[in-house]
C-alpha cells in the first residue's frame, strides 16, 4: 500500500474500510503537530474541501499547553477565537504505525480567510517564495538525533527528566554490536517513516549512551520540513534532546543543477560563498530558531560533537558550519540546531540568512583548519 495518497484513494480506502480516521495537523509554535482526529467518512464530505475549525490560542502557548500573555495574534482580551485549518492535499499519506489513520498537514487562515503569517509552516513558505522568486529551489535535508531510555514517559516526567536510564551503557557512535539493543524500536521508526513517505537513508549508533541518529533523504525546504516535524511526531509515537543537522543546497529552477557546486574550485561557487556569508553573519540572530530550549544549547561543549564558534571548515565536524559532498551533493551542514528546533523556523531563518548574504554579496572568513574547540 502506497505512503503517499490522492483523495480518490482515500476515499476508496475509507469504502473498504482500511482507514477510518484522518489526522488533520498544523505545526505549533514548538514544531509540535496540532490539530483534529477526522472521521474518515466526515472527512472526505466536508473537512477535505472545507477544512476545519481550532482555536487560535494554540500560537499562544507554552510547552506545557499554557496561554501567554503579549501576543498580539490573539490573547484573552481578543477572546481567543477559531482559525480554520485547510488541507493541503498534495501531504496526504497513510501512518502505517497507527490502525487504519491517514494524516494531512494544513496551512491555517482567519474566518476571514486570510493566511495566519504567524504560523510557522506560512513563515516558511515566504522564505522558499522569496528564494523562488530569485531563480532558485533550496533543498534541505534532516540528520535527527534521539536518546532511548528504559523509562516509559511518566517516571521520566516524575523524574523532571534527570538521572534518566539510558538502554546502553556505552558510546554507541557506528558500534554495530552495541546498537543491536536499540534496533527493535530503530527499525519500526525507519520502516515507519518509509511507509508514510518519509524516505529514510540510514541509521547509525551516536555519540551517547543510548543516542541514535537517522537520515531523512533531502527535498524541497517545505517537504523537508513536513517529513521532519512528522519524524520526530511518530518517533515518539512509536517509542511509547540531541542535535538537529541541517543541511542546505540551492539549485535552479527546474531543482536538476546544484548551484553551489564549482568544478574547479573546492569551497564551492560565489553564490555559496554568500550563502555561506549570510548563514555565518546571522548565526547569532538565529539561534532562538536553533537552540530554542536548554536542550538544545546546553550542548554546546567543547569535545561534544555540537559546535562552540561560528567557523567554517572542510568536513570538519568541531565547526559551526560544516562544508561536505561533491558533486551535486554539495552542501553546508548547519550543526548548531538542537533536536527540538520547530523545523519550519530553522529552515525558514536558515533561507532568509542566505538569501541576505547573496543580496548583500557578503563573504565568509577563510576555512577553519584544525580543532575549533582549542580557539573556543
Amino acid at each position: 500500500m502506497p505512503g503517499r495518497l490522492d483523495l480518490r484513494t482515500l476515499e476508496s480506502l475509507i469504502r473498504k474500510d482500511e482507514v477510518d480516521t484522518v489526522l488533520t495537523v498544523f505545526p505549533d509554535g514548538q514544531g509540535r503537530l496540532m490539530g483534529k482526529r477526522v472521521v474518515g467518512r466526515y472527512f472526505l464530505d466536508h473537512v477535505a474541501g472545507e477544512g476545519v475549525h481550532a482555536c487560535m490560542y494554540l500560537f499562544t502557548v507554552d510547552m506545557e499547553m499554557e496561554p501567554l500573555p503579549g501576543f498580539k495574534l490573539t490573547s484573552w482580551e481578543r477572546g481567543y477565537g477559531d482559525m480554520k485549518m485547510v488541507p493541503d492535499m498534495a501531504t496526504l499519506r497513510l501512518v502505517p504505525w497507527l490502525p487504519k489513520t491517514a494524516l494531512v498537514f494544513c496551512d491555517v487562515y482567519t474566518e476571514e480567510g486570510e493566511p495566519i503569517e504567524e504560523a510557522p509552516r506560512w513563515i516558511l513558505k515566504r522564505q522558499v517564495a522569496r528564494a523562488a522568486a530569485q531563480g532558485y529551489v533550496v533543498k534541505t535535508a534532516a540528520e535527527l538525533e534521539l536518546y532511548c531510555f528504559r523509562e516509559s514517559y511518566e517516571t521520566a516526567r516524575a523524574k523532571r527528566y534527570q538521572d534518566l536510564t539510558p538502554v546502553a551503557g556505552y558510546l554507541e557512535d557506528y558500534h554495530m554490536l552495541q546498537t543491536t539493543k536499540e534496533e527493535p524500536l530503530i527499525r519500526a521508526i525507519r520502516n515507519g517513516m518509509e511507509g508514510a513517505d518519509v524516505p529514510v537513508e540510514t541509521s547509525k549508533g551516536e555519540w551517547g549512551r543510548g543516542q541514535e541518529e537517522i537520515n531523512l533523504r533531502y527535498a524541497e525546504a517545505l517537504e523537508m520540513a513536513d517529513r521532519t516535524a512528522l519524524y520526530k511526531h511518530g518517533a515518539k509515537e512509536i517509542a511509547h534532546g540531541s542535535s538537529f543537522h541541517l543541511h542546505s543546497s540551492l539549485w535552479d529552477r527546474a531543482g536538476k543543477r546544484n548551484l553551489f557546486h564549482a568544478k574547479r574550485k573546492a569551497n564551492g561557487s560565489p553564490l555559496f560563498q554568500h550563502w555561506l556569508a549570510g548563514q555565518m553573519a546571522l548565526a547569532r540572530e538565529c539561534a532562538y530558531f536553533y537552540a530554542p530550549t536548554v536542550n538544545s544549547y546546553k550542548r554546546y561543549q567543547s569535545g561534544s560533537f555540537a559546535p562552540t564558534r561560528i567557523v567554517a571548515g572542510w568536513d570538519n565536524r568541531t565547526c559551526g558550519f560544516r562544508l561536505c559532498g561533491e558533486g551535486t551533493g554539495f552542501r553546508v551542514e548547519n550543526r548548531i540546531p538542537g533536536a527540538d528546533a520547530n523545523p519550519y523556523l530553522a529552515f525558514a531563518a536558515t533561507i532568509a540568512a542566505g538569501l541576505h548574504g547573496i543580496k548583500n554579496k557578503l563573504k565568509p572568513p577563510r576555512l577553519y583548519e584544525g580543532n575549533a574547540y582549542e580557539d573556543a
